[in-house]
């Protein structure tokens, strides 16, 4: 395949970052997760970085105007020639309209947009379950990863905290944003004809598996236009 311009869709909670990950190893691909790329930015000092520090600074949401040129500059890196993974963005349709702009002007296009779809009472479930290092950020889970004593950190020994962003009322919160802003993506990207469904609820090894295969049918389909 020419090139693998992937974005990964879903709500909070459905994997996302796991599976990403699990992409940019097996696909030797860059993995932008859009707080990452925004930092990356700033600390590299571009101009554009500098731009999206002053809002960063000020607390307030980066534009979707700088976001889209910080994205723009990544995937403008030799790194990225061959495609890249992007997590986090767009979130609602004015920003896939504008990435889209942004790709056309570097004449490429996206390959995929993959939704992992998980029950709403299972995300609570992952989400509501998740357990913080309060010194350095190491994640467990009451009951898929919990931590050798109860509400201690097993790498540094500090206290484990539920996330203002993982207590049920903020859950709630981020799931109805999500249905407002971000699942109209679906049918925009369904429309463009780019979207592939992965069902979520499975073992991370299994989802990522069902993903290699969509994209390597993929692959099939573009050796047979050729």
């Amino acid at each position: 395949m020419s090139e693998l311009n992937l974005i990964l869709l879903g709500p909070p909670g459905s994997g996302k970052g796991t599976q990403g990950e699990a992409l940019q190893e097996d696909l030797r691909l860059p993995y932008y997760a859009t707080g990452d790329i925004l930092r990356a930015a700033v600390k590299d000092g571009t101009q554009i970085g500098k731009q999206a520090k002053e809002y960063m600074d000020r607390g307030e949401l980066v534009p979707d105007e700088v976001t889209i040129g910080v994205i723009g500059e990544r995937v403008e890196n030799p790194d990225a020639s061959d495609g890249f993974i992007l997590d986090g963005f767009p979130r609602t349709v004015p920003q896939a309209e504008a990435l889209e702009d942004e790709m056309n002007k570097l004449g490429r296009k996206m390959t995929a947009a993959i939704l992992i779809e998980v029950p709403q009472d299972e995300i609570i479930r992952r989400l509501g379950g998740r357990r913080t290092c309060e010194q350095e950020g190491h994640v467990f889970h009451v009951e898929f990863d919990p931590p050798n004593q109860e509400g201690v950190c097993d790498v540094d020994g500090s206290p484990l905290i539920v996330r203002d962003d993982d207590k049920p009322e903020v859950i709630e919160k981020r799931l109805e944003q999500y249905r407002t802003k971000t699942a109209p993506l679906v049918d925009y990207y369904e429309d463009r004809g780019i979207l592939q469904k992965v069902n979520g609820d499975e073992a991370p090894d299994d989802v990522a598996d069902h993903i290699r295969g969509l994209l390597a049918t993929l692959r099939r389909e573009e050796e047979m236009e050729m």
